[in-house]
C-alpha cells in the first residue's frame, strides 16, 4: 500500500489524501449532496486517491456545492482547487489533486454512469 499523500494546510500541518476526503466528505453533507458515492483510485490511476461522485437536485444545487466546497478549501486548508462546468451547473468536475469530485444534476449522472466506469462488479459504493 503506498503512503498517503500530503499536502500543506493553512495552519502549516500535512493534511493527507483521506483528511482531505473526510473534509470533502464532511462539506457536501453539509450542502445536502445526494447519493454520494466514495471510490478509491489507488492502484488504479495516477490521477488521485480518491473520486468522489454525487448530485444536487438542480443546477443551482450543484454550483452552490461546489463553490462552498473550493471556497472551504481555499480558506480552511489554504488548498486552491481546479473547477470545471460551475457556470452551466449540470456536472462540475473538482481536482483537488489527491480527491477528484463529480458533482451532478441527476439526469446527467444517470446519463455518464461514471460509477459503472470506475467500480469494479460488486464493489461497495458508499
Amino acid at each position: 500500500m503506498a503512503a498517503p499523500s500530503l499536502r500543506m494546510s493553512a495552519a502549516g500541518s500535512k493534511l493527507t489524501s483521506e483528511q482531505l476526503l473526510a473534509e470533502i466528505e464532511t462539506s457536501l453533507t453539509d450542502d445536502k449532496a445526494e447519493d454520494v458515492v466514495k471510490i478509491d483510485l489507488r492502484g488504479k490511476s495516477e490521477m488521485g486517491d480518491y473520486m468522489i461522485i454525487c448530485s444536487g437536485r438542480s443546477s443551482r444545487q450543484v454550483s452552490a456545492i461546489a463553490q462552498n466546497l473550493t471556497d472551504h478549501l481555499k480558506q480552511n486548508h489554504n488548498r486552491l482547487a481546479k473547477v470545471e462546468g460551475k457556470e452551466a451547473g449540470d456536472w462540475v468536475l473538482i481536482d483537488t489533486g489527491d480527491v477528484i469530485v463529480h458533482i451532478f444534476r441527476p439526469e446527467v449522472r444517470e446519463f455518464y454512469q461514471l460509477e459503472k466506469m470506475w467500480l469494479n462488479p460488486g464493489e461497495a459504493q458508499a
